[in-house]
């Protein structure tokens, strides 16, 4: 069978090669012509496959490119939303308790949005040496805005209440906070902290679920360098440990 299909193939050839052969000496010019439409298909076929292949490589690069530039852009916004936080030179700093001059922010917390505000006290973690800090604060937090690691390797959750002076951080804050923060985001300290004051019952709530409590006067404390970081405070009222 395999000569037979061999001898088959082999006539097929001839046949072809015979007819060919004819073609050319009864018309040679168009058997010319059929040649160079050929090779100008194939000089056509190989400019295709050069061009594709300089554009995937000019995509590639600008993928590259925009995500470098992305990514630089993050890091100059980050930057400058988390300016740094250094003492009033107007208070005499607590020597156990030093503050980097490197990191500054502008400590008129009144002036600041919420937005800004959670900003702010993420840069106070960094300063004072909290690493792996974020500020997660918006829809759908579940209470935490800021989020960070202490020195000392604790998980640190943080709820930031700007409010004003006659808004005071009342029991149910405390209450939807403690929720959320210990069994939803693992904290190993929680911390509320808040431009205005708490009532009593807030107080006393935090006491007893272990949630610290920072307010306007102990946060100015805390960016002066002159109060204990919140970390290092007792839960509740604020008590160095």
């Amino acid at each position: 069978m395999f000569f037979v299909i061999l001898a088959a193939l082999l006539s097929v050839l001839g046949w072809v090669a015979r007819m060919v052969a004819g073609a050319v000496e009864r018309r040679p010019g168009w058997v010319l012509v059929l040649v160079v439409m050929g090779a100008a298909a194939l000089v056509g076929l190989r400019r295709r496959l050069h061009v594709a292949r300089a554009a995937r490589r000019a995509a590639t690069a600008l993928d590259e490119a925009a995500r470098e530039a992305a990514e630089e852009l993050d890091a100059d916004l980050i930057a400058r939303q988390r300016p740094a936080v250094q003492a009033d030179p107007g208070y005499e700093v607590d020597p156990g308790h030093e503050v980097d001059p490197g990191h500054a922010v502008d400590p008129g917390y009144d002036s600041l949005t919420p937005g800004e505000f959670e900003e702010a006290i993420a840069a106070l973690c960094e300063r004072d040496g909290c690493s792996d800090v974020e500020v997660v604060g918006g829809a759908g937090d579940l209470g935490a805005d800021v989020v960070a690691v202490t020195p000392d390797g604790r998980r640190v959750v943080v709820q930031c209440k700007h409010y004003g002076e006659s808004n005071r951080v009342g029991s149910q804050d405390l209450q939807r906070f403690g929720g959320t923060c210990f069994t939803v985001h693992g904290a190993d300290v929680a911390v509320l902290v808040t431009t205005s004051d708490f009532t009593a019952p807030a107080m006393e709530y935090a006491d007893q679920c272990g949630i610290v409590c920072v307010d306007g006067e102990r946060l100015g404390n805390w960016t002066d360098g002159t109060g204990p970081c919140p970390w290092d405070a007792a839960p509740g009222s604020w008590t160095d440990e």
